[in-house]
């Protein structure tokens, strides 16, 4: 899979790099010591952040001013990272979905990054190329149905947008059966850290979907 960045996010959020790990993985509906880590840094969440403090966060500082430098404001529409962040931090238990799923969630907590997570088999063509949502471009997102993704970063395969910072879309979502994993880390705010939190994935991956044919594209 090759994926570009295109040069409307290059002017608009010129330190953005990205990691994305494809994988090949087995998925599982439930995991109690994956839930078990999640439980534990929940708790240390609460000792650390509250719902304003979660802003000054690199990772997700540097994702609410690309959604203004792209159009769109991140207050209406959250990056995930933050929305799970905010829902840790206001008492409300995070969603329980799967294996997959639920261990991408918990990195995205941990990093601040918003991170895809899609089936490979159900992109279309081999690769991807970051842009910016257009007026009315057709997006149906995860469990919230039609998103306007106008001015919004949107990851696009051949058939159109698949990911963006706050849904990724029904047509490639991750679900039980999937055995191809490919995960996208958006760093808005550069490098640093990125490799950190790939790193991170990698090992869940490997202890919790008995990942293998490990590979990390950088783009």
């Amino acid at each position: 899979m090759k994926i570009e960045v295109s040069e409307e996010i290059r002017k608009a959020c010129p330190q953005f790099a990205g990691i994305a790990i494809s994988a090949t993985v087995k998925n599982s509906a439930y995991s109690k010591p994956l839930w078990d880590r999640i439980d534990e840094l929940t708790r240390q969440f609460r000792e650390t952040y509250t719902t304003d403090s979660i802003k000054d966060m690199p990772s997700i500082r540097a994702t609410r001013e690309a959604y203004k430098r792209c159009g769109k404001d991140p207050s209406r529409y959250r990056p995930s990272s933050e929305a799970l962040c905010r829902r840790i931090l206001r008492g409300i238990p995070l969603y329980q979905i799967d294996t997959l799923v639920d261990l991408i969630n918990l990195v995205s907590i941990r990093s601040g990054y918003s991170i895809g997570g899609f089936d490979a088999d159900k992109i279309q063509g081999d690769r991807l190329v970051l842009g910016i949502g257009k007026a009315d471009e057709p997006y149906e997102g995860i469990g919230r149905g039609p998103l306007n993704i106008e001015g919004m970063p949107v990851y696009r395969d051949a058939m159109g947008g698949i990911g963006t910072p706050t849904s990724d879309n029904e047509r490639t979502k991750l679900e039980l059966d999937s055995t191809h994993l490919l995960a996208i880390i958006n760093g808005y705010s550069g490098k640093e850290g990125l490799q950190e939190a790939a790193q991170y994935m990698l090992e869940l991956l490997k202890e919790f979907a008995e990942a293998q044919d490990e590979e990390l594209i950088y783009f």
